[in-house]
């Protein structure tokens, strides 16, 4: 068993170079664990706000930071947190007594959380010591690719999983999977969840490194509050074909492209959904 553990307070600079790099940095003095706690987000488009997609969102940057390290040899577990950082780093603190802390935020200049003096405040609660790393993701973005994968009914379809495939050949790569809610809470919403946890284990199988998230039910809604809260580096689209696809109708792909300027990439799944109609 590591004999110190090491708690990572971080929200959007969790996958942050210089962050990724501190940890291997301690990970390679030996006897280091890690336990990861993000703060929830709150969404800022869409008329509603789903507190099912805010949890996911929290839960998806954890689990790519796990899924990542693991690739890497370094043990971690994580957490969704508290909205306040504060509430949720002591909760944290709490709950895996940690030995040390890290707080990772943006510069000065951005980040909320160092107007709240947030390193002071739990150095002072907490008694431990407490690091902070500063990340400029804003500027920097990611060491690595990260793509956002839209999809709803053609999700598990194979066309979409060889594409994906073909995509991380060139080295590390996170996908998060983006499945927008049916609206209402009924069967629709939890096959929607099914599809979802499905494609994540073939993903994984497949030697990819991802996590998902139910998101709002309009689908461009979904995608703007994804993109708020993730940096990824290029959009892939699953539909299918356009006379079939109420998503093609509504225009998304181009929408998607002007509201991201982002790279988007469209698949096409030919097969109709078998309770079409």
């Amino acid at each position: 068993m590591a004999s110190r553990k090491v708690l990572v307070v971080a929200n959007e600079t969790i996958g942050g170079a210089a962050l990724l790099d501190r940890v291997r940095e301690l990970a390679g003095e030996g006897d280091t664990s890690f336990v990861f706690v993000v703060p929830r987000n709150r969404p800022k488009s869409g008329g509603i706000i789903y507190l099912e997609a805010v949890e996911d969102a929290a839960k998806v940057r954890v689990d790519l930071a796990r899924q990542f390290l693991a690739s890497e040899g370094i043990e971690a577990e994580g957490e969704v947190g508290d909205r306040d950082p504060f509430a949720a780093a002591m909760d944290a603190i709490a709950e895996f007594q940690p030995d040390a802390v890290i707080v990772s935020t943006k510069p000065a200049t951005v980040s909320g959380w160092l107007r709240r003096d947030l390193v002071e405040r739990i150095r002072q609660e907490s008694g431990l010591p407490v690091e902070h790393v500063v990340v400029d993701i804003d500027r920097e973005g990611l060491p690595f690719p990260e793509t956002l994968v839209v999809a709803n009914q053609t999700v598990g379809e194979q066309v979409l999983l060889d594409r994906l495939k073909a995509k991380a050949q060139d080295g590390p790569h996170l996908f998060v999977v983006l499945v927008p809610q049916p609206h209402g809470q009924g069967s629709a919403a939890s096959e929607a969840r099914v599809r979802l946890q499905e494609t994540l284990v073939s993903m994984r199988e497949s030697g990819l490194v991802c996590a998902g998230m139910i998101g709002e039910p309009d689908p461009y809604d979904a995608t703007v509050n994804a993109l708020q809260s993730f940096h990824v580096t290029d959009i892939v689209i699953s539909t299918f074909p356009e006379t079939k696809s109420g998503w093609l109708r509504t225009d998304l792909i181009e929408r998607v492209r002007n509201a991201s300027g982002k790279p988007v990439e469209h698949v096409v799944a030919e097969h109709a959904p078998a309770a079409a109609g």
